[in-house]
């Protein structure tokens, strides 16, 4: 283990004049703390609930399990209902309305577009964690998906990452194709410490080139005595749906049986994980999914492919995963590391035709999507609605909704600050108190100011004392609380129109369209995590009075609700 301690006297301010203009390190200051943890932050893309072993999976993930055991999982976690939206919050501690992403920036609508807290990037108003930890005395390494803004003065390397391999958009092929979800975004850029790349390595596979290149970074300033923050953003498992051998054949029948039965399987594996009440109402399959035993047996064989390929990317994702902490226990730093991993949203139902503009024109045309070629490289398949309710659990709908299968998340801390290994903690905590939780630990606090202009204060709090179960809570118990600088409010969000409103165990939920019935509904979450059983009716009054909460939450934030 190696103890840094960072004297007050090194910590003097300097003021230092460069070609990219005046630089003032003076705001986010380390406070006197014994020994400076490194930090590993690992956020899969799109991926379900119970995805791993340690909420209830029957995929093998090795890696977590160990994490797990070793670490505490919270059984409620919350992330917005998109990628870039939580990806603002967890680099902020803000909500994601006064962190520039309002909304995904591909989704901003005509009459939000321009509107403050609507920019698409990660606002300036806000210090970045790795512009805090960096002023603070730490390394900052970053690989995988960024989506907090594509343009110079927004990517990672400008936004406080010193080594940086990053894809900007929302999602790509895994390949070295360079193709990308949609036809505006085609070919995808990605940069190498803010420089675009105009070609990726021959045997480019991304969870593979992220872990590889992290672990790069991670040894060339190894020994200098600063401690690292390393952000390992892998793609997998978003679509397009692609892994290699083994993986792409190793869960080869294993998911004939549907995805009605599995994710009644998924159910049952977090009850015995510890993370769901067991017993509790299982969601009705959805609408828009088909019955799995109204397919043809040729669908349903294309059907159980496309999860093989999906589980193969969450194994492999793993695997990578595994590399990098073994990498860290050979250079003697992983007894040394905080380790955060969780999902940035639910899992998607669209299918790839789904995304914008791609019906309309010849984009789908450029791929193989034939039964043999699902999972290699020239195919673009997502799984679909029916795997995406599977992957939730014993949660309700999916990703682009505020239902708890859209932004309940699996979240495991392990590491140095961790006490009594493999506890399992159910109080609510949120994307926006991860940057809280790695400065409390760094012993860095916050600035008002930084480069210059002032910032916004985060709206989050430290998990630092229920990872050390020196405490029970995040938040307090009466706190009406939630995305939450706001003490007086309830557990709040919004997107695309949905919305939620959370006090204690009762959730006021509104499901758009096409997704939802479009209307307030009122769940017991205690009772009925799965939100199955609509209450609306015989608790008005708790209704109204949530909703009112929603309404002063939106007011204080900005929301600005989509057209239509």
């Amino acid at each position: 283990m190696n103890a840094r301690r960072i004297p007050i006297l090194v910590l003097m301010l300097t003021l230092f004049l460069g070609a990219c203009g005046a630089f003032e390190p003076d705001e986010a200051v380390p406070v006197e703390t014994e020994e400076r943890p490194n930090f590993l932050l690992v956020v899969a893309d799109d991926m379900g609930y119970t995805d791993t072993g340690p909420f209830g999976g029957e995929i093998e993930t090795p890696n977590l399990d160990r994490l797990a055991a070793s670490g505490v999982r919270f059984a409620d976690f919350h992330v917005s209902m998109s990628c870039s939206p939580t990806r603002a919050m967890m680099m902020s501690g803000m909500d994601n309305h006064l962190a520039g992403l309002g909304n995904m920036g591909e989704l901003i609508t005509p009459n939000q577009r321009g509107k403050p807290g609507y920019e698409g990037y990660l606002s300036r108003d806000v210090i970045s964690l790795p512009e805090a930890l960096g002023s603070g005395g730490y390394h900052t390494y970053m690989a995988g998906k960024w989506h907090l803004g594509h343009e110079p003065d927004q990517r990672p390397f400008a936004r406080g990452f010193e080594r940086s391999l990053a894809l900007m958009y929302g999602g790509a092929s895994h390949w070295n194709d360079r193709h990308g979800l949609i036809a505006a975004q085609d070919p995808v850029i990605y940069t190498r410490n803010g420089e675009k790349l105009e070609q990726l390595p021959e045997d480019f596979y991304s969870s593979k080139n992220y872990a590889d290149f992290l672990m790069e970074s991670i040894r060339e300033n190894h020994g200098d005595g600063k401690p690292f923050l390393a952000y390992l953003a892998f793609t997998a498992p978003h679509d397009p749906l692609h892994v290699p051998e083994p993986w792409l054949s190793k869960y080869r029948g294993r998911y004939d049986e549907g995805y009605e039965a599995l994710k009644a399987s998924r159910a049952e594996g977090a009850a015995r994980a510890g993370v769901v009440r067991a017993g509790a109402p299982l969601p009705q399959r959805h609408s828009m999914t088909p019955a799995w035993d109204t397919l043809s047996p040729e669908e349903r064989t294309r059907q159980s492919r496309m999860m093989e390929v999906y589980a193969g990317m969450v194994d492999n994702m793993d695997h990578h995963l595994g590399r990098v902490l073994d990498f860290l226990d050979d250079i003697g730093e992983l007894d040394n590391t905080v380790i955060i991993f969780f999902s940035d949203n639910g899992p998607n139902p669209w299918d790839s035709e789904d995304y914008p503009g791609n019906r309309d024109g010849n984009f789908m045309d450029l791929f193989d999507n034939s039964l043999d070629n699902l999972g290699k490289p020239g195919s673009n398949v997502a799984y679909g609605s029916g795997w995406a309710q599977a992957s939730a659990g014993p949660y309700s709908y999916f990703k682009m909704t505020v239902a708890e299968g859209g932004t309940r998340s699996p979240l495991i801390v392990a590491g140095p600050q961790v006490n009594n290994g493999g506890r399992i903690n159910d109080t609510p905590v949120t994307a926006m108190d991860v940057m809280p939780t790695l400065l409390d630990i760094a012993g860095i606090e916050h600035p008002e100011t930084f480069n210059g202009r002032r910032v916004k204060p985060m709206m989050g709090r430290s998990m630092k004392g229920v990872a050390a179960g020196t405490a029970e809570r995040v938040h307090p118990e009466d706190t009406l609380f939630g995305h939450q600088a706001f003490e007086e409010h309830e557990l709040s969000g919004e997107m695309l129109g949905g919305k939620f409103v959370r006090r204690g165990d009762w959730k006021a939920l509104f499901v758009s369209r096409p997704y939802g019935p479009n209307e307030w509904q009122l769940f017991d979450l205690a009772a009925d995590p799965g939100e199955t059983d609509d209450l609306a009716g015989e608790h008005r009054e708790l209704l109204e009075e949530l909703t009112a909460g929603w309404d002063q939450y939106a007011n204080d934030v900005g929301v600005v609700p989509p057209e239509g």
